[in-house]
């Protein structure tokens, strides 16, 4: 493979299915359309951990995270684990980003020559007061807010401009002066550009959110008009969830924001795009898309990620440029420690790849037959979690375990929306110990789980114990906030 320039490009928490190129109804995006024209998009692609912590740890590190041990988003990735970054760093090949990280700090060795307005989790510690989950069991959390967590990603959503907004304007502004620069240099390079949106607040620019109006959204599937019950597992997410405060057209305003969302940021990649074509570096640069993780968006009256189901745990994925093929579907499932060797592949540092990550290159997998054998792992062990879950897809088969919780399996041929869990059925008992034993070749799920929960207790005694920490929260807010200084610099303009 011919090495060339490589632009990465990351946004948060997008829906695989709201992109226009994966058939969306509604969904506008035409940049990420055209890219996806081509070259080749996976429409089995998931993240390896729906939170955006640990899922950009593994992305960094090619890791699974029972392996990077980054288990939540208050223990986050600071380069002890070598990066695709440090691969490229070790053959001399530029390496900058711009935007969203979410690793610890700034000042850890993460791989990048230099980081342009990064986000970190706040203050290096983040949200420490969600590493409490079932470690602690005679502690009573405060009681929420009202319209605070997740119930208010609907009752907040709307038209608007937020920190978020602002601060992907500048990422792509940024992004586009940095490309025209490195057309003019001979140096190989690697940026990764990486925007918050459409990540919560669901607050959409105007001329993004008047595309979708609002008494023309649907509600989403199994919402709370249908008798549909949770997975147990799911019930202390359900709790406190937006499904009984917000009134149908307040869902229906955050789907049009969170649709506006995703055609905002779709427009800032175009605009990276568009500097990339006129700067004349287009031909000899490979472009990568994803996202750290899906949304919900509405489906099953639950708002957010942190869950196995396909809206959350899927992530769009395309790749583009020579090498590849354009126009194409690959039917192969992707995660996102593939990016680790597709990376350092494409940019001409194949040699520092090491041999026992799981991943393998995207454009290697696009170029070969369509392999829905392949297996795709995650694993979940944050924020309101009574236990890990663990996700494998292989073939049209999705299985879920849930460490102390009845498991779930899903035919996604036959049922692509998730409404049938077959795992209790008799029927599909042999399927159930044929996935079973597929996930604990790669992962032994109770003692994970009990390493995830004694790292978090770890944490949180070291903390002062979860009154301390929920005293000495480092944001209220229910999202990592846009760095001070940079904000002030934005709302300046």
């Amino acid at each position: 493979m011919q090495a060339e320039n490589l632009l990465v490009i990351m946004s948060d928490e997008h829906n695989p299915k709201m992109l226009g190129a994966a058939g969306h109804p509604l969904a506008k995006t035409p940049h990420l359309d055209r890219l996806a024209a081509r070259g080749t998009r996976f429409d089995r692609a998931y993240t390896n951990c729906p939170i955006c912590v640990p899922a950009r740890a593994s992305f960094a590190t090619g890791r699974y995270v029972h392996d990077n041990e980054y288990w939540d988003n208050s223990i986050a990735y600071d380069g002890r684990i070598d990066s695709w970054g440090h691969k490229l760093q070790a053959r001399g090949i530029r390496c900058d980003s711009i935007g969203k990280l979410h690793y610890r700090l700034e000042s850890d060795p993460t791989g990048f020559d230099k980081q342009h307005i990064p986000m970190h989790i706040k203050d290096g510690v983040g949200m420490l007061h969600l590493s409490i989950r079932q470690q602690f069991p005679d502690f009573t959390p405060p009681p929420k807010k009202k319209g605070g967590g997740a119930a208010g990603i609907v009752l907040n959503a709307g038209r608007g401009e937020s920190e978020y907004t602002r601060y992907d304007r500048r990422v792509a502004q940024l992004a586009c002066d940095w490309v025209r620069d490195a057309a003019t240099r001979d140096d190989p390079w690697v940026l990764f550009v990486s925007f918050v949106t459409p990540h919560y607040p669901l607050i959409a620019p105007g001329e993004f959110f008047d595309l979708y109006p609002i008494d023309e959204m649907p509600m989403q599937k199994l919402d709370h008009h249908t008798d549909y019950v949770h997975h147990p597992w799911m019930a202390n997410f359900v709790r406190v969830n937006a499904r009984g405060d917000a009134t149908d057209a307040q869902h229906r305003t955050a789907l049009a924001a969170y649709l506006g969302l995703c055609s905002f940021m779709d427009a800032m990649v175009g605009q990276v795009l568009g500097a990339l074509e006129d700067s004349g570096a287009a031909p000899n640069t490979r472009v990568l898309y994803t996202s750290d993780h899906g949304d919900n968006a509405g489906a099953r009256g639950f708002w957010g990620k942190s869950n196995h189901y396909e809206e959350a745990s899927g992530v769009p994925l395309i790749v583009a440029g020579a090498d590849i093929p354009e126009g194409k579907t690959s039917h192969t499932p992707a995660t996102l420690v593939d990016f680790f060797p597709t990376i350092v592949d494409a940019a001409g540092a194949a040699n520092e790849t090491s041999s026992d990550l799981p991943g393998t290159s995207l454009i290697d997998l696009a170029n070969a037959a369509d392999d829905p054998a392949r297996i795709a792992f995650s694993e979940y062990h944050a924020a309101n979690s009574p236990s890990g879950s663990f996700m494998i897809r292989k073939g049209k088969y999705k299985y879920i375990h849930y460490v102390g919780f009845e498991s779930e399996l899903f035919d996604l041929e036959a049922d692509p929306e998730e409404v049938t869990n077959l795992a209790g059925n008799a029927d599909y008992r042999d399927t159930v110990r044929e996935y079973d034993a597929m996930l604990r070749n790669i992962v032994d799920p109770e003692d994970v789980d009990r390493r995830a929960n004694a790292a978090q207790k770890a944490l949180v005694e070291a903390a002062g114990g979860p009154d301390a920490v929920m005293a000495n929260l480092v944001t209220t807010k229910h999202y990592t906030p846009v760095p001070d200084d940079i904000d002030a610099e934005l709302r300046k303009g």
